[in-house]
């Protein structure tokens, strides 16, 4: 790390990701927290330079082993948000979640942030910030087997079909504490999440919008493109479908519930959708393809509005935050008021 300029400068060899323009986080092997500015510098074929604008935790070490990241702020604090702790009661035990209520006290409709699989509860805070500026208040929830939330069975996730319990659980908490309406935010696993409670007859009216980050819309075809991205052939995702939807096989892998892939399939279940939807969705995405969005975004013209960016999994408000924030302000100005 070049320590020479105003700003210090940390060398990362050039990839498609470390190049890319846009506000990134190094996670360190050793528990440090490293973001980064959004300037590229060249410097040479094989390596580039981003500013540090921040560390939490241990330092930046010449040699440091890092992966790159999308969770750009470690904590509510970090993202300039005061949160207090707060703990959902669900049926697999209590779930922790961050209440954060905007700087001009309460509102009555709230924003849940739901999160993905493999990753946190902070990642959503790239969103609760947005939600924040608007008036929302915010519940950053956490589920089952995520981490953070209670554990059940072997610790494994059933991809939403046992963690949208949790989720409903904080949505009713919501509800007790003064929220009419709700906004659901789900990142690519919390997507599928938020879809299935904004198809539920019993919320209809009260699920007031869903904004989609890399959503995932098709599990099938999702365990297919990583595969893909793994290095093996598609076909072999078809492999998996026994193991999560067939009672006695998902046991064996030690899943406490069978998945049930068919209705998380939302081109199928296009019909069904009920609130206004906002899809955030980057081009250069191999988790989940956007060609799926494509597809619900034309089924649907009605409700579903699809933006695209040059981004990753997960990345979009990396790519351009600015204009996240901007895309995801109208769906609130025009839906929720």
């Amino acid at each position: 790390m070049d320590h020479s300029g105003e700003r210090p400068i940390v060398t990362l060899d050039r990839t498609p990701q470390t190049a890319a323009p846009g506000r990134y986080c190094l996670l360190l092997e050793n528990g440090g927290w490293v973001q980064l500015s959004s300037e590229v510098e060249d410097l040479g074929p094989g390596l580039v330079g981003r500013g540090v604008l921040g560390e939490t935790r241990a330092g930046l070490h010449v040699g440091e082993r890092a992966s790159w990241s999308g969770i750009y702020f470690s904590s509510p604090k970090d993202a300039g948000l005061e949160a207090s702790d707060v703990a959902i009661p669900t049926d697999a035990g209590p779930a922790p979640a961050w209440l954060i209520r905007p700087r001009t006290g309460s509102s009555t409709t709230w924003a849940i942030h739901i999160h993905g699989l493999g990753s946190a509860r902070a990642g959503t805070l790239r969103g609760v910030q947005v939600a924040a500026e608007t008036g929302l208040t915010s519940l950053v929830v956490t589920h089952r087997n995520d981490g953070e939330g209670p554990t059940t069975g072997s610790g494994r996730s059933t991809l939403g079909a046992t963690e949208v319990d949790d989720v409903r659980a904080a949505l009713h908490y919501a509800l007790a504490h003064g929220a009419r309406r709700v906004i659901l935010f789900g990142w690519s696993m919390g997507a599928a999440i938020s879809l299935q409670l904004g198809a539920e007859p019993g919320l209809r009216g009260i699920v007031a919008g869903l904004v989609l980050e890399s959503p995932v819309l098709d599990w099938v075809s999702t365990i297919k493109a990583n595969c893909v991205r793994s290095g093996l052939p598609a076909w072999t995702g078809a492999l998996a479908v026994p193991w999560l939807d067939n009672r006695q096989l998902s046991r064996i892998t030690g899943l406490s519930a069978t998945v049930g892939l068919r209705r998380f399939d939302w081109i199928t279940r296009a019909d069904e959708l009920a609130a206004p939807t906002l899809i955030l969705h980057g081009c250069a995405d191999t988790s989940a393809s956007i060609g799926v969005a494509a597809r619900l975004r034309d089924r649907r013209p009605d409700l579903v509005q699809l933006e695209r960016f040059d981004a990753d999994h997960t990345m979009t408000w990396n790519s351009d935050p600015e204009r996240w924030r901007a895309s995801v302000t109208t769906l609130l100005d025009e839906h929720v008021g």
